[in-house]
């Protein structure tokens, strides 16, 4: 299987390339960015590490590898400038991503191939993906909330002081504001979350609270978050190389999972070499439903503004 990865050259894209070279399940890695030479560094610097990892294909270039990949992976982005408004960041990096969307049809895709958005808004522009390619919908994703699940079950394992492989949580929804925690099915190790000893609401509230600034708080820290999205970016193209038919919380356009329509965000996904297999209604709490839902009403509130000002098609 061959990946490209379009932002190869940036911290994400760069740390999704490392996270798949250690994985060593994929055959070939490009990586592509509007900065030749970072991301041929990048390219260079990944292949120095190759004896000890795996036999791979790794380069770096430009759209020319696009035609003859499996998965087309889109990290590029822009950062939010000083004083900038969410919408303004939004629009500026919905229209790099249309221009990427354009190069990517210019050059042609495979049309087997799978294109998964990371870049944000990633639910936006997960929508924008799938209505603009000639692909089957369950062949565009997006990241969603894949990396936020991982930062949540890392500090509740961190606060329970528990191996983090055994807890079990889900962040579903927008990869925003209004993404939701699903605590009815947390468990640890296949015990209830809720009967673990020690466990109370106001924790749960504090946890989520900080999953849910996590990425501020990285960014504050350090510039921006690499190693855990490279990982989540990395869960993701595993599940479709090996099609483990692993259940992810990733974004794609619903058709009337939880009663959600048009619009693309995360819910218990099936990931497999078609992309989406099928979604997953868990039982959820009636309060948790509603936020998901709710979080769908937020997502399209956004991709109406956004749709108006682009056009459709």
């Amino acid at each position: 299987m061959k990946v490209s990865i379009i932002g190869g050259g940036g911290l994400v894209g760069s740390c999704a390339a490392f996270a798949l070279q250690c994985s060593g399940i994929v055959r070939e890695i490009a990586l592509l960015d509007v900065n030749a030479d970072l991301a041929g560094g990048q390219a260079l610097d990944l292949l120095h590490g190759s004896p000890s990892t795996a036999d791979q294909i790794i380069s770096s270039g430009s759209y020319e590898h696009i035609a003859d990949s499996d998965v087309i992976c889109i990290t590029a982005g822009l950062r939010r400038k000083p004083d900038e408004s969410r919408l303004d960041l939004i629009n500026r990096n919905v229209d790099l991503f249309l221009t990427i969307l354009d190069s990517i049809k210019k050059v042609g895709y495979k049309k087997d191939a799978t294109v998964f958005v990371v870049s944000n808004p990633v639910d936006i522009l997960t929508y924008l993906a799938s209505t603009r390619l000639d692909l089957p919908t369950n062949r565009v994703i997006g990241l969603g909330t894949q990396l936020d699940t991982i930062r949540f079950r890392a500090l509740i394992a961190e606060h329970c002081k528990l191996p983090p492989t055994q807890v079990k949580a889900l962040i579903l929804g927008e990869h925003g504001d209004s993404m939701v925690p699903i605590w009815s099915s947390a468990s640890v190790n296949g015990l209830p979350l809720e009967k673990f000893p020690g466990w109370n609401p106001n924790a749960a509230n504090e946890l989520f609270t900080r999953t849910k600034g996590s990425g501020a708080e990285v960014i504050k820290k350090k510039g921006g978050a690499g190693f855990a999205v490279g990982i989540a970016i990395r869960d993701v193209i595993d599940a479709i190389a090996l099609d483990s038919h692993q259940i992810l919380p990733i974004s794609s356009i619903q058709n009337g999972c939880y009663d959600i329509r048009d619009v693309a965000l995360s819910v218990p996904t099936v990931v497999g070499k078609n992309g989406v297999e099928s979604t997953y209604q868990l039982d959820l709490w009636p309060k948790e439903i509603q936020a998901l839902r709710r979080s769908g009403t937020v997502l399209r509130e956004t991709l109406t503004t956004v749709l108006n000002r682009v056009g459709r098609s």
